[in-house]
C-alpha cells in the first residue's frame, strides 16, 4: 500500500513526465544531442585533414619555390610540360 502511494506522488509522476518530455520530446532531445556530436565530432575530423593538407601543400610549395627539380617535377606532373626532345605518353588509369 505505501510503494502505491509513493508511486502515485504527484511530485513524482510531474517529475517522470518532465524527465520523459525533456528526453524523448524536446527540441534538444538526446536523440537530437546525440546526432550533433557525431556531426561536430566528423567536422572537427574534417578540419584536421584539411589542416594536414595545407601543411603538406605548404611544404610543396616551398619546396618549388626553393628547388628547381622540384619545380620542373611539378610542372610535369601537373601541366604535362615535356622538353622539345621528349615525347609524352599519358597512361589513365581507371
Amino acid at each position: 500500500m505505501k510503494l502505491v502511494r509513493i508511486l502515485l506522488n504527484k511530485y513524482l509522476l510531474t517529475g517522470l513526465a518532465f524527465l520523459l518530455l525533456m528526453i524523448f520530446f524536446d527540441q534538444n532531445d538526446w536523440i537530437s544531442q546525440k546526432a550533433r556530436k557525431k556531426d561536430l565530432k566528423d567536422v572537427n575530423d574534417n578540419i584536421e585533414y584539411l589542416n594536414r593538407e595545407i601543411g603538406r601543400m605548404d611544404t610543396e610549395y616551398a619546396a618549388i619555390r626553393t628547388d628547381p627539380k622540384a619545380l620542373e617535377k611539378y610542372a610535369r606532373e601537373h601541366y604535362r610540360m615535356k622538353k622539345d626532345s621528349e615525347d609524352l605518353y599519358i597512361i589513365e588509369q581507371k
